[in-house]
């Protein structure tokens, strides 16, 4: 397979296209009795897309109490677009007045909501720290500097962790300590009863990236991988490690599984996918003769990290671990 031309960033582009014709002002296509015609793309190379039709305005989840309301923040400022999600699981993003970092940076799953807040740069000039007016910059060791315009505003740094310690900290910051961990446990609790609901360890599931001109098995400490093992999905055993690998012509029968979800790395990578997922080779795996090959996001299942992402792709499985293409 290696060096082919692996599809599926496109596929979110089409859909992004046409809800921003919507959004622009462009009339949508109906029918002549004025029924809304759907421009969601729910299948690619023969592949059905999970949660094509997903509505990321749902993603975060019910605000929780703080543990001292004399000492809840009201604007939150952030230094790493990362850090919003655990924002958005603790159903607090509507306290975020800024993120110091570049426009679009913040990831389009966590909502409009999220993905409208100000993106300010990171060294924001003084009026834009004026307008933040935040009482609570939330940084990491890598973008402390960012953190230095807003002077004595006072600031909690989220310590490098995995992802549910990175959201602990970060409801430990912004004082939600008891309602972080009541979050975590009630998503360890679903996601284990999603397991047993589904026989997920009678299943073992495969997962592969598609790059530009690549193809990669997700090891198990990709997050996607982490949230499969929090329901108790088996992997096949070539892809019980760690470490991601990648697929060449010698291990491409690794990549086999009773299910394959795949993903794409953006525009070149779904482009390649394609290209992968028709070939004589992929369609001469079990899992494709079965239609038993999935595309999911990949911006959610790998290029996240948190708690709101990892509900999204407990959804994906709750949705798709029985199901064909």
């Amino acid at each position: 397979m290696r060096g082919r031309r692996p599809v599926w960033a496109a596929v979110l582009g089409v859909v992004v296209v046409a809800a921003s014709a919507a959004c622009s002002g462009d009339e949508p296509l109906t029918t002549p009795d004025g029924s809304t015609i759907s421009t969601t793309v729910t299948r690619v190379a023969e592949v059905n897309i999970v949660s094509a039709d997903r509505d990321f305005s749902k993603t975060c989840l019910a605000p929780t109490p703080a543990d001292d309301a004399a000492t809840d923040p009201t604007r939150i400022v952030v230094t790493d677009p990362a850090l919003l999600d655990a924002l958005c699981a603790l159903g607090i993003g509507d306290k975020v007045t800024a993120v110091t970092a570049a426009p679009g940076s913040v990831p389009a799953y966590l909502g409009p909501r999220l993905s409208s807040v100000p993106a300010i740069g990171t060294a924001p000039d003084a009026a834009a720290v004026s307008q933040a007016d935040a009482d609570l910059v939330l940084l990491t060791p890598e973008t402390a500097a960012s953190s230095k315009p807003f002077g004595s505003v006072r600031s909690a740094t989220i310590p490098a962790g995995d992802w549910q310690e990175q959201f602990q900290a970060v409801a430990d910051a912004v004082g939600r300590s008891e309602a972080g961990r009541q979050r975590l446990a009630e998503f360890t609790t679903e996601a284990a009863k999603t397991g047993r609901r589904m026989d997920a360890s009678h299943t073992q599931v495969s997962l592969v990236r598609f790059g530009e001109d690549s193809e990669t098995i997700a090891g198990m400490d990709t997050f996607a991988g982490q949230v499969l093992g929090e329901i108790g999905v088996q992997r096949p055993g070539p892809q019980r490690v760690p470490d991601s690998f990648p697929v060449t012509s010698e291990n491409f029968r690794e990549a086999e599984g009773d299910l394959i979800y795949v993903s794409f790395e953006g525009e070149k990578g779904q482009e390649h996918g394609e290209e992968v997922l028709l070939s004589d080779e992929w369609l001469g795996l079990g899992a494709s003769m079965w239609k038993r090959v999935l595309a999911v996001d990949d911006a959610v299942w790998y290029d996240s990290s948190g708690l709101a992402a990892a509900w999204l792709v407990l959804n994906d499985v709750k949705g798709s671990l029985d199901g064909n293409s």
